[in-house]
Protein backbone atom coordinates (compact mmCIF):
# COMPACT_ATOMS: atom_id res chain seq x y z
CA UNK A 1 0.00 0.00 0.00
CA UNK A 2 1.20 3.49 -0.80
CA UNK A 3 1.20 6.10 1.92
CA UNK A 4 0.30 9.60 0.90
CA UNK A 5 1.67 12.33 3.12
CA UNK A 6 1.55 16.09 3.26
CA UNK A 7 4.82 17.99 3.66
CA UNK A 8 5.70 21.38 5.03
CA UNK A 9 5.56 22.94 8.44
CA UNK A 10 2.45 24.08 10.23
CA UNK A 11 2.45 26.12 13.44
CA UNK A 12 1.17 24.34 16.51
CA UNK A 13 -2.47 25.11 17.20
CA UNK A 14 -2.17 24.80 20.92
CA UNK A 15 0.87 24.62 23.16
CA UNK A 16 -0.52 21.40 24.61
CA UNK A 17 -0.62 19.79 21.19
CA UNK A 18 3.12 19.20 21.07
CA UNK A 19 4.12 15.58 21.57
CA UNK A 20 4.90 14.79 25.19
CA UNK A 21 8.40 13.36 25.56
CA UNK A 22 8.63 9.80 26.83
CA UNK A 23 8.96 9.61 30.59
CA UNK A 24 10.72 6.98 32.58
CA UNK A 25 7.95 4.87 34.04
CA UNK A 26 7.93 2.16 36.64
CA UNK A 27 7.08 -1.30 35.39
CA UNK A 28 3.50 -2.08 36.41
CA UNK A 29 1.21 -4.80 35.07
CA UNK A 30 -2.60 -4.51 35.21
CA UNK A 31 -4.92 -7.46 34.57
CA UNK A 32 -8.61 -6.73 33.90
CA UNK A 33 -11.35 -9.36 33.71
CA UNK A 34 -13.71 -8.37 30.89
CA UNK A 35 -17.29 -9.63 31.18
CA UNK A 36 -17.83 -10.16 27.45
CA UNK A 37 -15.54 -11.23 24.61
CA UNK A 38 -14.85 -9.01 21.65
CA UNK A 39 -16.00 -10.10 18.20
CA UNK A 40 -13.30 -8.31 16.20
CA UNK A 41 -10.15 -6.27 16.70
CA UNK A 42 -10.76 -4.38 13.46
CA UNK A 43 -12.02 -1.06 14.91
CA UNK A 44 -14.48 -0.53 12.01
CA UNK A 45 -15.83 -4.08 11.62
CA UNK A 46 -18.38 -4.53 14.40
CA UNK A 47 -19.79 -1.90 16.75
CA UNK A 48 -20.55 -3.17 20.24
CA UNK A 49 -19.39 -2.07 23.67
CA UNK A 50 -16.67 -4.70 24.24
CA UNK A 51 -15.15 -4.02 20.81
CA UNK A 52 -15.38 -0.25 21.10
CA UNK A 53 -13.92 -0.17 24.61
CA UNK A 54 -11.02 -2.43 23.59
CA UNK A 55 -10.23 -0.40 20.48
CA UNK A 56 -9.88 2.78 22.54
CA UNK A 57 -6.69 1.39 24.06
CA UNK A 58 -4.97 1.17 20.67
CA UNK A 59 -6.59 3.86 18.52
CA UNK A 60 -7.72 7.41 19.19
CA UNK A 61 -10.62 9.32 17.68
CA UNK A 62 -11.00 12.94 16.67
CA UNK A 63 -13.21 13.47 19.71
CA UNK A 64 -12.78 11.86 23.11
CA UNK A 65 -16.13 10.90 24.61
CA UNK A 66 -15.81 11.27 28.36
CA UNK A 67 -17.35 9.05 31.03
CA UNK A 68 -20.19 11.53 31.52
CA UNK A 69 -20.86 11.69 27.74
CA UNK A 70 -18.98 14.97 27.28
CA UNK A 71 -17.04 15.80 24.10
CA UNK A 72 -13.35 16.52 24.67
CA UNK A 73 -10.43 17.09 22.28
CA UNK A 74 -8.35 14.11 21.25
CA UNK A 75 -6.79 13.95 17.77
CA UNK A 76 -8.78 17.10 16.99
CA UNK A 77 -7.82 20.01 19.23
CA UNK A 78 -10.65 22.30 18.16
CA UNK A 79 -13.58 22.43 15.76
CA UNK A 80 -16.01 24.90 14.30
CA UNK A 81 -19.31 24.92 12.44
CA UNK A 82 -18.69 26.43 9.02
CA UNK A 83 -22.34 26.23 8.01
CA UNK A 84 -25.23 23.82 8.56
CA UNK A 85 -23.51 20.97 6.71
CA UNK A 86 -19.78 21.65 7.13
CA UNK A 87 -17.57 21.18 10.18
CA UNK A 88 -13.87 22.06 10.27
CA UNK A 89 -11.48 20.18 12.58
CA UNK A 90 -7.98 21.30 13.52
CA UNK A 91 -5.75 18.29 14.15
CA UNK A 92 -3.19 17.76 16.85
CA UNK A 93 0.40 18.15 15.62
CA UNK A 94 3.37 16.01 16.55
CA UNK A 95 1.35 12.81 17.00
CA UNK A 96 2.93 9.57 15.82
CA UNK A 97 1.57 6.12 15.13
CA UNK A 98 3.01 3.15 16.99
CA UNK A 99 5.22 2.38 13.98
CA UNK A 100 6.80 5.85 14.19
CA UNK A 101 5.01 7.36 11.20
CA UNK A 102 3.38 10.79 11.48
CA UNK A 103 -0.34 11.29 11.96
CA UNK A 104 -2.01 13.80 9.64
CA UNK A 105 -5.21 14.65 7.80
CA UNK A 106 -4.80 11.81 5.30
CA UNK A 107 -5.28 9.29 8.09
CA UNK A 108 -8.51 10.97 9.16
CA UNK A 109 -9.89 10.96 5.61
CA UNK A 110 -8.99 7.29 5.13
CA UNK A 111 -10.48 6.23 8.48
CA UNK A 112 -13.82 8.02 8.23
CA UNK A 113 -14.38 6.85 4.66
CA UNK A 114 -13.38 3.27 5.53
CA UNK A 115 -15.82 3.17 8.47
CA UNK A 116 -18.57 4.66 6.29
CA UNK A 117 -18.08 2.33 3.33
CA UNK A 118 -17.21 -0.94 5.08
CA UNK A 119 -19.34 -3.90 3.99
CA UNK A 120 -20.38 -4.70 7.56
CA UNK A 121 -22.00 -1.25 7.92
CA UNK A 122 -21.54 -1.68 11.66
CA UNK A 123 -20.94 2.05 12.19
CA UNK A 124 -23.62 3.20 9.78
CA UNK A 125 -25.62 4.95 12.49
CA UNK A 126 -22.57 7.17 13.08
CA UNK A 127 -21.34 7.61 9.49
CA UNK A 128 -24.68 7.72 7.68
CA UNK A 129 -24.67 11.50 7.32
CA UNK A 130 -21.05 11.88 6.19
CA UNK A 131 -21.07 13.05 2.57
CA UNK A 132 -17.35 13.75 2.21
CA UNK A 133 -14.15 14.25 4.16
CA UNK A 134 -11.53 16.61 2.75
CA UNK A 135 -7.98 17.38 3.89
CA UNK A 136 -7.61 21.15 3.60
CA UNK A 137 -3.99 20.99 4.76
CA UNK A 138 -1.91 18.47 6.75
CA UNK A 139 -3.66 19.37 10.00
CA UNK A 140 -7.10 20.55 8.93
CA UNK A 141 -10.05 18.39 7.88
CA UNK A 142 -13.42 19.49 6.54
CA UNK A 143 -16.33 17.10 7.12
CA UNK A 144 -19.41 17.63 4.97
CA UNK A 145 -22.72 16.10 6.05
CA UNK A 146 -25.70 15.33 3.87
CA UNK A 147 -28.00 17.15 6.31
CA UNK A 148 -27.44 19.33 9.36
CA UNK A 149 -26.23 16.80 11.94
CA UNK A 150 -26.39 17.83 15.61
CA UNK A 151 -24.79 14.54 16.69
CA UNK A 152 -21.72 14.67 14.45
CA UNK A 153 -19.29 15.18 17.35
CA UNK A 154 -20.65 12.14 19.15
CA UNK A 155 -20.55 10.17 15.91
CA UNK A 156 -16.92 11.05 15.26
CA UNK A 157 -16.02 10.05 18.81
CA UNK A 158 -17.00 6.48 17.84
CA UNK A 159 -14.74 6.23 14.79
CA UNK A 160 -11.18 5.16 15.52
CA UNK A 161 -8.46 6.74 13.40
CA UNK A 162 -6.22 4.13 11.77
CA UNK A 163 -3.09 4.66 9.71
CA UNK A 164 -3.93 5.36 6.06
CA UNK A 165 -1.41 2.64 5.23
CA UNK A 166 -3.96 0.11 6.39
CA UNK A 167 -7.16 1.50 4.89
CA UNK A 168 -7.41 -1.58 2.65
CA UNK A 169 -6.31 -4.08 5.29
CA UNK A 170 -8.45 -7.12 6.05
CA UNK A 171 -10.03 -7.96 9.40
CA UNK A 172 -7.38 -10.67 9.77
CA UNK A 173 -4.61 -8.08 9.34
CA UNK A 174 -5.95 -6.22 12.36
CA UNK A 175 -6.52 -9.32 14.46
CA UNK A 176 -3.11 -10.89 13.82
CA UNK A 177 -1.31 -7.61 14.40
CA UNK A 178 0.17 -6.09 11.21
CA UNK A 179 -2.58 -3.49 10.81
CA UNK A 180 -3.19 -2.90 14.53
CA UNK A 181 -1.18 0.32 14.47
CA UNK A 182 -2.77 3.26 16.22
CA UNK A 183 -1.83 6.45 18.01
CA UNK A 184 -3.39 5.34 21.30
CA UNK A 185 -1.95 4.90 24.79
CA UNK A 186 -1.20 1.20 24.29
CA UNK A 187 0.32 -0.96 21.56
CA UNK A 188 -1.02 -4.38 20.68
CA UNK A 189 1.29 -7.25 21.67
CA UNK A 190 -1.05 -10.15 20.91
CA UNK A 191 -4.70 -11.12 20.60
CA UNK A 192 -5.90 -14.62 21.43
CA UNK A 193 -9.59 -14.81 20.39
CA UNK A 194 -11.84 -15.79 23.25
CA UNK A 195 -9.01 -15.54 25.78
CA UNK A 196 -7.04 -12.30 26.07
CA UNK A 197 -5.56 -9.16 24.58
CA UNK A 198 -2.01 -8.27 25.62
CA UNK A 199 -1.00 -4.60 25.46
CA UNK A 200 2.15 -2.60 26.21
CA UNK A 201 2.42 1.07 27.04
CA UNK A 202 3.03 3.64 24.31
CA UNK A 203 5.67 5.72 26.07
CA UNK A 204 5.42 8.40 23.38
CA UNK A 205 1.68 8.95 23.76
CA UNK A 206 0.82 12.60 23.13
CA UNK A 207 -1.23 12.86 26.33
CA UNK A 208 1.52 11.30 28.44
CA UNK A 209 2.34 7.66 29.20
CA UNK A 210 -0.26 5.53 30.93
CA UNK A 211 0.31 4.32 34.47
CA UNK A 212 0.65 0.69 33.40
CA UNK A 213 3.57 -0.66 31.40
CA UNK A 214 1.64 -3.82 30.48
CA UNK A 215 -2.08 -4.53 30.40
CA UNK A 216 -3.85 -7.85 29.99
CA UNK A 217 -7.51 -7.75 29.05
CA UNK A 218 -8.72 -11.23 30.00
CA UNK A 219 -11.98 -12.27 28.33
CA UNK A 220 -13.88 -14.08 31.09
CA UNK A 221 -17.64 -14.15 30.36
CA UNK A 222 -18.29 -16.76 33.07
CA UNK A 223 -19.32 -14.92 36.25
CA UNK A 224 -17.96 -17.59 38.56
CA UNK A 225 -14.65 -17.78 36.75
CA UNK A 226 -14.23 -14.00 36.79
CA UNK A 227 -14.99 -13.84 40.52
CA UNK A 228 -12.68 -16.76 41.32
CA UNK A 229 -9.81 -15.12 39.45
CA UNK A 230 -10.29 -11.89 41.44
CA UNK A 231 -10.42 -13.76 44.74
CA UNK A 232 -7.29 -15.71 43.79
CA UNK A 233 -5.41 -12.51 42.95
CA UNK A 234 -5.06 -13.38 39.26
CA UNK A 235 -7.08 -10.33 38.21
CA UNK A 236 -6.79 -6.80 39.58
CA UNK A 237 -10.16 -5.48 38.41
CA UNK A 238 -13.22 -7.27 37.05
CA UNK A 239 -16.29 -6.04 35.23
CA UNK A 240 -19.82 -7.04 36.29
CA UNK A 241 -19.16 -8.41 39.74
CA UNK A 242 -21.82 -11.13 40.14
CA UNK A 243 -24.36 -10.37 42.84
CA UNK A 244 -23.53 -13.55 44.72
CA UNK A 245 -19.93 -12.38 44.98
CA UNK A 246 -20.56 -8.93 46.44
CA UNK A 247 -20.54 -10.08 50.06
CA UNK A 248 -17.38 -12.18 49.54
CA UNK A 249 -15.56 -9.19 48.09
CA UNK A 250 -16.78 -6.80 50.80
CA UNK A 251 -15.59 -9.22 53.51
CA UNK A 252 -12.09 -9.42 52.01
CA UNK A 253 -9.78 -6.69 53.31
CA UNK A 254 -7.67 -6.90 50.14
CA UNK A 255 -10.62 -6.29 47.82
CA UNK A 256 -13.42 -3.78 47.34
CA UNK A 257 -16.63 -3.21 45.39
CA UNK A 258 -16.76 -0.29 42.94
CA UNK A 259 -20.26 0.99 42.08
CA UNK A 260 -21.62 3.48 39.58
CA UNK A 261 -24.55 4.34 37.34
CA UNK A 262 -24.82 3.42 33.68
CA UNK A 263 -27.09 4.44 30.82
CA UNK A 264 -27.38 0.88 29.46
CA UNK A 265 -30.99 -0.11 28.73
CA UNK A 266 -31.88 -3.82 28.70
CA UNK A 267 -35.03 -4.72 26.77
CA UNK A 268 -36.92 -7.54 25.13
CA UNK A 269 -37.42 -7.19 21.40
CA UNK A 270 -40.00 -8.95 19.26
CA UNK A 271 -40.30 -9.98 15.63
CA UNK A 272 -42.99 -7.58 14.42
CA UNK A 273 -42.19 -7.92 10.70
CA UNK A 274 -42.92 -11.47 9.55
CA UNK A 275 -46.43 -12.83 9.08
CA UNK A 276 -45.31 -16.00 10.86
CA UNK A 277 -42.38 -15.92 13.24
CA UNK A 278 -39.94 -18.86 13.30
CA UNK A 279 -39.98 -19.55 17.04
CA UNK A 280 -43.71 -19.08 17.69
CA UNK A 281 -46.11 -22.04 17.39
CA UNK A 282 -49.36 -23.36 18.74
CA UNK A 283 -48.94 -25.19 22.02
CA UNK A 284 -48.93 -28.56 20.25
CA UNK A 285 -46.06 -27.43 18.04
CA UNK A 286 -48.16 -26.92 14.93
CA UNK A 287 -47.99 -23.66 12.94
CA UNK A 288 -49.85 -20.84 14.65
CA UNK A 289 -50.84 -19.27 11.35
CA UNK A 290 -50.12 -15.75 12.57
CA UNK A 291 -47.51 -13.61 14.23
CA UNK A 292 -48.98 -12.53 17.59
CA UNK A 293 -46.34 -9.82 18.09
CA UNK A 294 -47.88 -7.77 15.31
CA UNK A 295 -50.80 -7.11 17.66
CA UNK A 296 -50.17 -4.31 20.14
CA UNK A 297 -52.42 -6.03 22.68
CA UNK A 298 -50.14 -9.07 22.72
CA UNK A 299 -47.03 -6.92 23.07
CA UNK A 300 -48.63 -5.06 25.97
CA UNK A 301 -49.67 -8.35 27.57
CA UNK A 302 -46.05 -9.51 27.50
CA UNK A 303 -44.92 -6.35 29.28
CA UNK A 304 -47.73 -6.64 31.85
CA UNK A 305 -46.60 -10.22 32.53
CA UNK A 306 -43.14 -8.99 33.57
CA UNK A 307 -42.66 -8.35 37.27
CA UNK A 308 -39.74 -6.05 36.54
CA UNK A 309 -39.44 -4.87 40.13
CA UNK A 310 -38.95 -8.47 41.24
CA UNK A 311 -36.40 -9.08 38.49
CA UNK A 312 -34.37 -6.06 39.58
CA UNK A 313 -34.75 -6.87 43.28
CA UNK A 314 -34.15 -10.64 43.23
CA UNK A 315 -32.57 -11.65 39.93
CA UNK A 316 -30.40 -8.55 39.58
CA UNK A 317 -30.05 -8.30 43.39
CA UNK A 318 -30.69 -4.55 43.16
CA UNK A 319 -27.96 -4.01 40.58
CA UNK A 320 -30.38 -2.33 38.21
CA UNK A 321 -33.26 0.15 37.97
CA UNK A 322 -36.64 -0.56 36.35
CA UNK A 323 -36.88 1.19 32.96
CA UNK A 324 -39.88 2.51 31.05
CA UNK A 325 -38.17 4.16 28.06
CA UNK A 326 -34.82 4.71 26.38
CA UNK A 327 -33.44 7.14 28.96
CA UNK A 328 -34.22 7.97 32.56
CA UNK A 329 -35.70 11.25 33.76
CA UNK A 330 -33.36 14.17 33.25
CA UNK A 331 -31.85 12.87 30.01
CA UNK A 332 -32.46 14.45 26.61
CA UNK A 333 -35.58 13.02 24.96
CA UNK A 334 -37.12 11.50 28.08
CA UNK A 335 -40.89 12.00 27.99
CA UNK A 336 -43.28 12.26 30.92
CA UNK A 337 -46.02 11.11 28.53
CA UNK A 338 -44.64 7.58 28.27
CA UNK A 339 -47.07 5.32 30.08
CA UNK A 340 -45.71 3.27 32.98
CA UNK A 341 -46.95 -0.29 32.55
CA UNK A 342 -47.28 -2.19 35.82
CA UNK A 343 -47.22 -5.89 36.64
CA UNK A 344 -50.68 -7.29 35.96
CA UNK A 345 -50.76 -10.99 34.95
CA UNK A 346 -54.55 -11.21 35.00
CA UNK A 347 -54.86 -8.15 32.80
CA UNK A 348 -52.27 -9.71 30.50
CA UNK A 349 -54.36 -12.88 30.14
CA UNK A 350 -57.40 -10.76 29.32
CA UNK A 351 -55.50 -8.89 26.60
CA UNK A 352 -54.28 -12.18 25.06
CA UNK A 353 -57.86 -13.44 24.93
CA UNK A 354 -59.05 -10.16 23.40
CA UNK A 355 -56.35 -10.49 20.74
CA UNK A 356 -57.55 -13.98 19.80
CA UNK A 357 -55.16 -16.08 21.87
CA UNK A 358 -57.28 -17.20 24.87
CA UNK A 359 -55.20 -20.35 25.26
CA UNK A 360 -51.93 -18.58 24.58
CA UNK A 361 -49.26 -20.10 22.34
CA UNK A 362 -45.71 -21.44 22.57
CA UNK A 363 -42.45 -19.66 21.86
CA UNK A 364 -38.71 -19.78 22.37
CA UNK A 365 -37.01 -16.72 23.79
CA UNK A 366 -33.35 -16.21 22.89
CA UNK A 367 -30.55 -14.31 24.54
CA UNK A 368 -26.82 -14.21 25.23
CA UNK A 369 -24.98 -15.81 28.10
CA UNK A 370 -22.49 -13.63 29.92
CA UNK A 371 -22.97 -10.46 27.88
CA UNK A 372 -25.25 -8.45 30.17
CA UNK A 373 -25.62 -8.48 33.94
CA UNK A 374 -27.27 -11.78 34.93
CA UNK A 375 -28.62 -12.11 31.38
CA UNK A 376 -29.33 -15.86 31.54
CA UNK A 377 -31.11 -15.49 34.87
CA UNK A 378 -33.17 -12.56 33.58
CA UNK A 379 -34.24 -14.64 30.59
CA UNK A 380 -35.22 -17.59 32.76
CA UNK A 381 -37.31 -15.31 34.98
CA UNK A 382 -38.97 -13.71 31.95
CA UNK A 383 -39.75 -17.16 30.53
CA UNK A 384 -41.41 -18.26 33.76
CA UNK A 385 -43.50 -15.09 33.90
CA UNK A 386 -44.71 -15.55 30.32
CA UNK A 387 -45.58 -19.17 31.02
CA UNK A 388 -47.78 -18.03 33.92
CA UNK A 389 -50.02 -16.06 31.53
CA UNK A 390 -50.44 -19.02 29.18
CA UNK A 391 -47.47 -18.59 26.83
CA UNK A 392 -45.45 -21.79 27.02
CA UNK A 393 -41.91 -20.44 26.91
CA UNK A 394 -38.58 -22.14 26.35
CA UNK A 395 -35.36 -20.23 26.93
CA UNK A 396 -32.29 -20.68 24.76
CA UNK A 397 -29.06 -18.87 25.59
CA UNK A 398 -26.04 -18.74 23.31
CA UNK A 399 -22.49 -17.39 23.52
CA UNK A 400 -22.38 -13.71 22.59
CA UNK A 401 -20.20 -14.43 19.57
CA UNK A 402 -22.95 -16.64 18.14
CA UNK A 403 -25.95 -14.69 19.40
CA UNK A 404 -24.94 -11.18 18.32
CA UNK A 405 -24.88 -11.81 14.59
CA UNK A 406 -28.20 -13.64 14.57
CA UNK A 407 -29.82 -10.97 16.72
CA UNK A 408 -28.69 -8.09 14.52
CA UNK A 409 -29.94 -9.95 11.41
CA UNK A 410 -33.38 -10.46 12.96
CA UNK A 411 -33.33 -14.25 13.22
CA UNK A 412 -35.28 -14.52 16.48
CA UNK A 413 -38.91 -14.14 17.55
CA UNK A 414 -38.49 -12.82 21.10
CA UNK A 415 -35.02 -11.84 22.24
CA UNK A 416 -33.00 -10.05 24.87
CA UNK A 417 -31.33 -6.86 23.66
CA UNK A 418 -29.48 -3.95 25.16
CA UNK A 419 -28.09 -0.58 24.19
CA UNK A 420 -25.63 1.58 26.04
CA UNK A 421 -27.02 5.08 25.55
CA UNK A 422 -23.58 6.65 25.53
CA UNK A 423 -24.79 9.98 24.18
CA UNK A 424 -27.27 10.39 27.02
CA UNK A 425 -30.04 11.15 24.52
CA UNK A 426 -32.70 9.28 22.57
CA UNK A 427 -31.53 9.47 18.95
CA UNK A 428 -28.56 7.18 19.66
CA UNK A 429 -30.53 4.04 20.63
CA UNK A 430 -33.55 4.88 18.48
CA UNK A 431 -31.56 5.07 15.24
CA UNK A 432 -30.02 1.69 15.94
CA UNK A 433 -32.84 -0.41 17.38
CA UNK A 434 -36.22 1.04 16.31
CA UNK A 435 -35.59 3.02 13.12
CA UNK A 436 -36.48 1.07 9.99
CA UNK A 437 -33.61 -0.86 8.44
CA UNK A 438 -32.12 1.25 5.67
CA UNK A 439 -28.55 0.51 4.64
CA UNK A 440 -28.32 3.68 2.58
CA UNK A 441 -29.43 5.87 5.48
CA UNK A 442 -27.53 3.78 8.02
CA UNK A 443 -30.51 3.19 10.31
CA UNK A 444 -31.85 0.09 12.02
CA UNK A 445 -28.53 -1.78 12.03
CA UNK A 446 -29.49 -3.53 15.30
CA UNK A 447 -33.26 -3.50 14.79
CA UNK A 448 -33.65 -7.21 15.44
CA UNK A 449 -37.45 -7.10 15.44
CA UNK A 450 -37.95 -5.45 12.06
CA UNK A 451 -39.73 -2.40 13.51
CA UNK A 452 -40.61 0.01 10.71
CA UNK A 453 -42.97 2.81 11.78
CA UNK A 454 -43.10 5.67 9.24
CA UNK A 455 -43.88 8.29 11.87
CA UNK A 456 -40.92 7.24 14.03
CA UNK A 457 -38.64 7.20 10.98
CA UNK A 458 -39.77 10.67 9.93
CA UNK A 459 -39.32 12.10 13.43
CA UNK A 460 -35.80 10.68 13.63
CA UNK A 461 -34.96 12.10 10.20
CA UNK A 462 -36.09 15.51 11.36
CA UNK A 463 -34.51 15.30 14.82
CA UNK A 464 -31.13 14.26 13.46
CA UNK A 465 -31.03 17.16 11.03
CA UNK A 466 -32.14 19.81 13.53
CA UNK A 467 -29.27 21.68 15.17
CA UNK A 468 -31.33 23.70 17.67
CA UNK A 469 -31.75 21.61 20.83
CA UNK A 470 -34.97 23.33 21.91
CA UNK A 471 -36.53 22.24 18.61
CA UNK A 472 -34.96 18.78 18.59
CA UNK A 473 -35.94 17.58 22.05
CA UNK A 474 -39.74 17.54 21.46
CA UNK A 475 -39.14 15.40 18.37
CA UNK A 476 -37.15 12.87 20.38
CA UNK A 477 -39.73 12.90 23.16
CA UNK A 478 -42.33 11.97 20.57
CA UNK A 479 -40.09 9.10 19.40
CA UNK A 480 -40.01 7.84 22.99
CA UNK A 481 -43.79 8.06 23.25
CA UNK A 482 -44.47 6.25 19.99
CA UNK A 483 -41.93 3.52 20.75
CA UNK A 484 -43.05 2.67 24.26
CA UNK A 485 -46.72 3.63 24.33
CA UNK A 486 -47.19 1.24 21.40
CA UNK A 487 -44.86 -1.29 23.01
CA UNK A 488 -42.51 -1.81 20.07
CA UNK A 489 -39.92 -2.76 22.69
CA UNK A 490 -40.39 -4.18 26.18
CA UNK A 491 -38.19 -2.04 28.46
CA UNK A 492 -36.77 -4.07 31.36
CA UNK A 493 -34.13 -2.15 33.33
CA UNK A 494 -31.08 0.07 33.28
CA UNK A 495 -27.98 -1.76 34.43
CA UNK A 496 -25.96 -0.41 37.32
CA UNK A 497 -22.18 -0.71 37.28
CA UNK A 498 -20.84 -3.11 39.93
CA UNK A 499 -17.17 -4.05 39.71
CA UNK A 500 -14.70 -5.88 41.93
CA UNK A 501 -11.11 -4.76 42.46
CA UNK A 502 -8.07 -4.99 44.62
CA UNK A 503 -8.34 -2.42 47.41
CA UNK A 504 -5.36 -0.52 45.99
CA UNK A 505 -7.10 0.08 42.63
CA UNK A 506 -8.98 3.29 41.85
CA UNK A 507 -11.45 3.55 38.98
CA UNK A 508 -14.44 5.81 38.37
CA UNK A 509 -17.11 3.82 36.48
CA UNK A 510 -18.26 5.39 33.24
CA UNK A 511 -21.84 5.80 32.08
CA UNK A 512 -21.03 3.78 28.96
CA UNK A 513 -19.60 0.93 31.13
CA UNK A 514 -16.31 1.01 29.23
CA UNK A 515 -13.41 -0.24 31.34
CA UNK A 516 -10.36 1.66 30.08
CA UNK A 517 -6.97 0.69 31.47
CA UNK A 518 -5.60 4.22 31.10
CA UNK A 519 -8.32 5.49 33.45
CA UNK A 520 -7.39 2.93 36.13
CA UNK A 521 -5.02 4.13 38.85
CA UNK A 522 -3.32 2.75 41.91
CA UNK A 523 -1.16 -0.29 42.49
CA UNK A 524 -1.49 -4.02 41.99
CA UNK A 525 1.09 -4.85 44.66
Amino acid sequence: MTRRRFHGSVLALLAASAAVPALAQQEAHLSIGMAAPITSLDPHEDSNSPNNATSRHIWDSLINRGGAAENKPQLATEWEIVDDTHWRFKLREGVKFHDGSDFDAGDVVASLIRARDKDSQAFASYTRNIASVTAEDPHTVLVETTVPDPMILNSLSRIRIISADYADASVADFETGPAAVGTGPFKLVSYTPGDRIELERNDDYFDGPAEWSKVTLRLVPDDGGRLASLLAGDLDLIETLPAEGVARVEQNADLKVIRGQSTRLVFLGMDVARDESPFVTAKDGSPLGSNPFKDERVRRALLMAMNREAIVDRVMQKNGTVADQFVAEGFFGHSDLVEKVGYDPEGAKALLAEAGYPDGFALTIHGPSGRYVNDSEVLQAAGQMLTRIGIDTKVEVLPWSVYSGKYSKGDYSLFLGSWGVNTGEVSNPALAVVAGRDAEKGTGRYNGGGIDVPEINALLDEATSTLAEDAREPLLQKVSELTFNHVWLLPMHYENVVMGAKSSIEFAPRGDKYTLAYEVHGSTE
